[in-house]
């Protein structure tokens, strides 16, 4: 196999290997699957499938961040994941809770949730005091501005080194207020105010994130870098390419890879695995 960056474990489960963390968005709008299980048990069983297609971690979200969402009202996002983050933490299940709000953080937590995946990158000092004081693993990810405006003009002077910077400085304030570095996994935000030559640089570069000491985690799934490379196609059309992106994020020793594709993905991670 690849070189692998040091290993490490996370909310408990060893990082040997590249682990598939299934997006399950329960949401009306999401960029890819929005619509496709928008209420509690189509999600339910849609988080079931991904588990036994081999997925380690369920994320679970209930706001769409695609470029130009509009924001969600807190109760609608709480109403939305709770039953379905204490139905797979019930069952025994790593569920993470993809949101940037401190009140779906606590109801999530409360409901069973071991990790805490913020687009915002702990930006709120409440969200840090509840990742703080619960103990849960969290994602930090890099976002410049926000999702309703986010791609409207993104400017870089360096992109790959301004992440980076952003990340470290965004790491050594956690560890300040009391979040031990070891319970922190990173996200250089694939198309999170990004365009395709500022994605495409973070992809190139990824093995530079291994310098900050902590997991590194990888969402390219079905993203619209893919579209802009291979002719304007739809997302239902970019699994080869999400699978492409996987594996070089794997080659360059990417931790967990969050991922619509969970079946596909494995297939092609074990192919990769046994020719490396």
């Amino acid at each position: 196999m690849a070189d692998q960056a040091q290993p490490f474990s996370f909310a408990g489960v060893p990082l040997e290997r590249p682990l598939l963390m299934g997006i399950v968005n329960v949401t009306p709008d999401s960029f890819h699957d929005g619509g496709r299980h928008p209420l509690p048990e189509q999600a339910a069983a849609h988080g079931r499938r991904l588990l036994e297609e081999g997925a380690a971690i369920l994320d679970i979200g209930g706001e769409s961040t695609r470029p130009g969402a509009a924001p969600v009202l807190e109760s609608v996002e709480i109403e939305r994941v709770v039953p379905v983050v204490r139905g797979f933490a019930g069952r025994g299940a790593l569920v993470s809770i993809d949101t940037r709000h401190p009140s779906v953080m606590v109801a999530a937590i409360k409901a069973g949730a071991r990790i805490v995946n913020d687009i915002a990158g702990l930006s709120d000092p409440e969200s840090r005091r509840i990742v703080r004081e619960s103990g849960v693993h969290a994602v930090i990810m890099h976002m410049q501005g926000e999702p309703g405006s986010m791609q409207a003009e993104p400017h870089y002077d360096d992109c790959l080194a301004e992440v980076y910077d952003w990340l470290a400085a965004r790491l050594a304030l956690c560890e300040a207020e009391g979040i031990p570095r070891a319970r922190i996994a990173i996200d250089p935000g694939i198309g999170f105010g990004k365009s395709l030559d500022h994605n495409l640089a973070l992809l190139k570069g990824l093995r530079k994130f291994h310098e900050l000491g902590c997991p590194l985690l990888l969402g390219a799934s079905r993203k619209s870098f893919i579209a802009h490379l291979c002719g304007g196609i739809p997302s239902d059309d970019r699994l080869p390419g999400s699978l492409a992106a996987a594996l070089w994020g794997a080659s360059q020793g990417v931790h967990i890879l969050r991922v619509h594709d969970v079946a596909a993905t494995a297939q092609a991670l074990t192919i990769w695995s046994r020719l490396c």
